[in-house]
């Protein structure tokens, strides 16, 4: 099968969120199965100078957008093949005017004002390079709003060119609360009729809506989690796109991320103080947390072991910053550490600089992104905090359990799915998990893992089941191969609803 897979961010290149870590283990995942994966990205100048890349000659693009034309090249490398795979081609759509910034989709003013703009080019230079390079794709899947346009483009444009007849399209929703929402007037900038600017396909609320677009126009839609597929059905989790979802129902699904093993194995880590698997992880993890309180300069307790827990994660209202806020005094006055890693809202970079401040011998706050330190934080740490409002998926808790650390989640998405709590099935159970979104259930988790530390065998028995639980991506690729062979078909052109145009 030949896939093209269409992404605005991918690991090494450039990297805001879990999007990049996906796009890029899905392609090698699916590529060492057998098949032809190409990823394309734009290629952000400012952010990939250190990673050496090649102009594919005479490759010239000229996207029209709106009243403007962009010239821009393909620039192409490759990412390396794992477990005796196939390497994965990387191609890059390279327009200096919209993608040679510091920040992908903004900065410290907010959202570029020129968002439609940047991602129309990138969507239609992405069709326009299969085209050029005769990819002739048997599935082009596209991950967010920023390729929103690419399902509609195969459907309305070029589904009859040759190079796509029998192209189905995929569109995966990787976080619903970002929907690439821009004002009417933006419409002119996709190239499309107005008859497509309807309550049923594009327009949202008086609006252009790219997520919308790529729900709508997409042979096939999935989301991260199977529980996060239903979620998004619904009213309360749905962001206001819950019924053009349920409308898709037949043709939406749920499928787990995995984690890149390649990357994140305690048994082979470079990052981490040392090395170690199921067979000695007391000892291994032991040598880890006593190295981690001293890069973090944390104390060894004089009274019993206390557990370590750690929090990697975007500062904000979605990763559950506010309930901890609330239930902070009380959550430290248990005995027990805690390390925080990550950037977001002002309101809780603070926060987490004062807890430190307040209680130095049990909060270590670094405010910024480490990748090194990520690694020592889930080799370190007995337990791995997730209490968020909302998870498509989640890697953490994923990447928690591989290194033996246990996840406290709430019980939402793609959380839900992955972590078996303690007192559901003590037996099968992988962490500890709660439901309400509030600061006393968060408080009750805690104290729950605190108790369920101080039992050896309880909290061995959950690190072994953690680390037994298999999250690697050959299991979601299988699964995505199948996704793709239900897109396939003969090209639609898809009709307007008149009533609603």
């Amino acid at each position: 099968m030949r896939v093209v897979l269409a992404s605005s961010e991918a690991v090494p290149f450039a990297k805001s969120g879990g999007l990049a870590d996906v796009s890029t283990a899905l392609a090698k995942a699916v590529a060492g199965r057998g098949h032809a994966v190409h990823l394309v990205m734009p290629y952000y100048a400012s952010l990939m100078a250190s990673h050496p890349t090649e102009v594919i000659d005479g490759l010239t693009l000229r996207i029209p957008v709106g009243t403007e034309t962009y010239e821009g090249r393909v620039r192409w490398t490759s990412l390396p093949a794992d477990r005796g795979g196939a390497d994965v081609t990387v191609l890059f759509v390279e327009q200096p005017v919209l993608f040679s910034r510091e920040g992908l989709y903004g900065d410290a003013d907010g959202d570029f004002g020129d968002n439609c703009a940047r991602f129309a080019f990138f969507s239609r230079a992405v069709l326009e390079t299969c085209k050029a390079l005769l990819l002739r794709p048997d599935v082009v899947h596209a991950n967010d709003w920023q390729t929103g346009l690419i399902p509609v483009l195969l459907a309305a444009e070029y589904g009859l060119d040759p190079t796509f007849v029998g192209t189905g399209s995929v569109f995966t929703i990787h976080n619903l609360a970002y929907q690439g929402g821009f004002s009417h007037e933006h419409m002119l900038q996709t190239g499309l009729g107005w008859e497509y600017f309807n309550w049923r396909q594009m327009e949202h609320f008086g609006g252009l809506n790219l997520l919308k677009t790529g729900i709508v126009f997409a042979d096939r839609v999935n989301t991260v989690s199977p529980s996060y597929a239903w979620e998004i059905t619904t009213a309360e989790g749905g962001c206001g796109l819950d019924g053009t979802l349920a409308e898709r129902g037949a043709d939406l699904s749920g499928i787990l991320n995995g984690i890149d093993l390649g990357v994140w194995n305690p048994a082979t880590d470079p990052h981490i103080a040392t090395n170690y698997d199921a067979s000695d992880w007391a000892a291994g993890k032991a040598a880890c947390k006593a190295a981690l309180r001293q890069e973090l300069g944390l104390p060894t307790p004089d009274a019993a072991e206390v557990p370590l827990f750690g929090m990697i994660s975007r500062m904000a209202d979605q990763k559950g910053f506010d309930i901890l806020a609330e239930a902070a005094d009380e959550i430290f006055a248990e005995d027990l550490q805690c390390v925080f890693l990550g950037t977001g809202d002002p309101r809780y970079e603070s926060l987490v600089r004062e807890l430190s401040a307040k209680y130095p011998d049990k909060v270590a706050a670094f405010v910024g992104f480490d990748e090194g330190l990520a690694h020592r934080i889930e080799a370190g740490c007995d337990a791995f905090l997730m209490p968020s409002r909302y998870e498509p998926c989640g890697l953490n808790q994923m990447y928690s359990m591989a290194y033996g650390t246990v996840p406290v989640v709430r019980a939402v998405g793609g959380l839900k799915d992955t972590v078996v709590d303690l007192d559901e099935d003590a037996a099968a159970a992988t962490g500890l998990s709660f439901v309400g979104y509030d600061a006393e259930s968060l408080t009750q988790a805690v104290q729950r893992t605190v108790d369920a530390f101080g039992n050896k065998p309880v909290w061995s028995k959950l690190v072994a089941n953690g680390m037994a639980r298999d999250f690697s991506w050959d299991r979601s690729a299988a699964e995505y191969l199948k996704l793709y062979e239900a897109a396939c078909g003969p090209a639609e052109t898809p009709q307007i609803d008149e009533d609603a145009a």
